[in-house]
Parts: structure tokens; C-alpha cells; sequence
């Protein structure tokens, strides 16, 4: 038998994106709209046999043809990931995969950390990975915090609106303590740095509120792995459940007996979401809170607003929709690069 090793995937190369594309399909997987490093195995005739890839620090889109199965080859995909991944400087690293296929990953190295049953698994490189987050999380909490039960807010802010703040201040008022969760993922138009201190600008007045990151361990919907679910529903659910299962860990070690969500009168697929977590949540413990939108003018207020009023140069016009911290950021120097990303976006209502 030959011995194959796996060789990087060309953008340009259409014959072999299009074996990559053939061979996913063929083992149930569509291909990640998120990918930036593709890599394959072919046999001696040139085919496709095993593909991976990845997106920032994850491996995805992981497949080996049913005829070579049991032969190596994922392993050798996954070594060669990692090794890209270490040479990007990226070294702590995630997986999804389907429940039936997690076992292929442990001997690579990866451990589970959370599980959708049936539809799937989340791991990771590092045997205490998860442990380690929440130690620096209870670290962050102020001293002798968690001795009382607290809420929970986890928002993107891309940027944050006074929708945001009045979801804060429901939560600030109504409980002795609030850990705000802040989105890391930079897949926003409004970079994280940002975000993270446009929240921190408005969260300030506030003395019972701990605003900290969300790390690795809570998945955005612009990230969140679909090309082993079937359908967009099932997508919803399955990114609730696994939000869900992984907050009820998070919740039990910092004492959050209750989350706080906004209404949801523009998505569907977010009104979804809350709604699979109101059927999750509570069965741990963690009792979930929708908040009615704060309206400005009769509408909803929402950041997707927010952000076609910058992009089409109106952001004199956001002034009623965002507090005086937000608007002050946006117009000074440091939110110039968040402004210039929002105005040269073709799409600015997403995410």
C-alpha cells in the first residue's frame, strides 16, 4: 500500500475543491462557509480520499472516503491540521464532530468537552481546558461575589445600542450581582476590541456588574459549525442546546441562577434560540428571563439598524439609539476602524 500524507488544498485549484466538495458530500457534511486552510489525501490516482480543514483556532469539515476508512488517514489529517495550526500560533485547539465519529479523535489528542446527544460533540486539545476557563473566571469575579446567586448576560454588541444597556439595566436593578459575557469572536464588523469597550464604557456606573469575555467556550451563531446538520431549524436548536449545556457548567461554578435575554421581534432564528434555551436552561437550574426590546419611535431598537445608519452616513442619527458612551467611541479616533469596516460592508444587517 502507498503512503500518503496530506498536502494544503488551493483556493485556485477547482478540481480539487471540487473532489473536496464531492467527497464531503458523499459522507453526509456540506462544506463550512468559514474555512481559511483546507488540506487533502489523495491515492495514486490523484482522488481525493480523506479532507480537512480549519477556521481560526478549530478543525472542521473532517472526512475520510468510506473506502479507506480505517486505514489512518484521520489521523493523519488531524496531524497535519495541528501542525498548521501550531505554525499559525494557535495551540489551543477545538473540534465538532458527529457523536459516532468522536471516538477517532480522542487517540489525536482531543478530549470531550460537551455533548448534543445525537447530533454533536465539541472537543478540545487540552484534557483541563474547560476547568482552566472557569478558574480564570472566578478569578475575575470580585472577592466574596459568588457567595451571592447572580444573573447572567451574554451579548455580541456590534455596537452596543440602548437596547443592550436597557437589557443591562433590567438586569442590574433586579439582581445583587450581573456577570456581562462578552462575544470574542472577531467576526463582527465592529471589531471585539471595541465592543468589549464600548460595554465596559456603559457598564461602568454600575457596581454590581463584572463585565468579562466570553473566551472559546460560547459560540457566536457567525461561527457555530452546521455541515453535519441537515437543516436551519435543527442548526438553531442544536447551537442552543450546546450554548445551553455548556452556560449550565459556567452558571453552577459562578452562582448565576438566572440569564437575561432580549426579546427577539427581527429573527427568527435568534427568537428560536430562545426558545430552545427557555426548554434547556431551566431543567439545571438556571431560570431564563426575556426582556420586552427597548423602543425608540414605536420600533424595536436594533444594532442592524444602528449599523445601516452608519453605513449609509447618517450616524448623526444613531445619537437616540445608542448612549452617549457608544456614540462618543463611534465618532472619536479610536471606533475610526469600526466605522470604515461598517461603511465598506456590503451586507450590514447580519450578525
Amino acid at each position: 500500500m502507498s503512503e500518503y500524507f496530506a498536502c494544503a488544498i488551493s483556493p485556485s485549484n477547482r478540481r480539487h475543491q471540487q473532489q473536496m466538495d464531492a467527497l464531503l458530500e458523499r459522507e453526509g457534511i456540506m462544506r463550512d462557509k468559514n474555512l481559511t486552510y483546507s488540506a487533502g489525501i489523495f491515492d495514486d490516482c490523484g482522488q481525493m480520499i480523506a479532507t480537512g480543514s480549519i477556521f481560526e483556532n478549530t478543525l472542521r469539515c473532517m472526512a475520510v472516503s468510506s473506502d479507506h476508512q480505517g486505514e489512518g488517514l484521520m489521523a493523519d489529517i488531524v496531524a497535519h491540521l495541528v501542525e498548521v495550526q501550531m505554525q499559525r500560533g494557535n495551540s489551543h485547539l477545538f473540534l465538532y464532530t458527529k457523536c459516532d465519529s468522536a471516538k477517532f479523535f480522542g487517540p489525536c489528542g482531543f478530549y470531550e468537552i460537551a455533548r448534543v446527544d445525537g447530533r454533536l460533540v465539541f472537543m478540545e486539545n487540552r484534557r483541563d481546558g474547560f476547568d482552566r476557563y472557569v478558574k480564570q473566571l472566578l478569578q475575575q469575579m470580585p472577592e466574596g461575589s459568588i457567595e451571592k446567586p447572580g444573573a447572567a448576560l451574554v451579548m455580541n454588541c456590534n455596537p452596543f445600542t440602548n437596547g443592550h444597556a436597557y437589557l443591562l439595566e433590567q438586569a442590574a436593578k433586579s439582581n445583587e450581582r450581573v456577570v456581562l459575557f462578552v462575544l470574542s469572536e472577531d467576526k463582527s464588523l465592529v471589531p471585539f476590541r471595541d465592543r468589549l469597550a464600548m460595554v465596559r464604557a456603559a457598564a461602568a456606573k454600575y457596581d454590581n456588574v463584572t463585565v468579562v469575555t466570553s473566551g472559546s467556550y460560547m459560540i457566536s451563531s457567525a461561527t457555530f459549525p452546521s455541515y453535519f446538520l441537515k437543516d436551519d431549524a435543527l442548526v438553531t436548536r442544536t447551537h442552543a442546546d450546546l450554548d445551553a449545556t455548556l452556560f449550565t457548567r459556567i452558571a453552577k461554578a459562578l452562582n448565576l441562577t438566572c440569564r437575561y435575554v432580549g426579546e427577539e421581534p427581527f429573527s427568527a432564528a435568534t427568537s428560536s434560540y430562545n426558545e430552545a434555551l427557555a426548554s434547556v436552561l431551566p431543567a439545571h437550574g438556571v431560570e431564563l428571563r426575556v426582556i420586552p426590546r427597548k423602543e425608540e419611535a414605536g420600533t424595536a431598537i436594533s444594532a442592524s439598524h444602528v449599523r445601516q445608519l452608519i453605513h449609509d452616513g447618517r450616524i448623526e442619527e444613531i445619537r437616540a439609539l445608542v448612549p452617549d458612551t457608544t456614540y462618543a467611541y463611534l465618532t472619536g479616533p479610536e471606533g475610526a476602524q469600526a466605522v470604515a469596516r461598517i461603511k465598506a460592508s456590503g451586507n450590514v444587517i447580519h450578525h
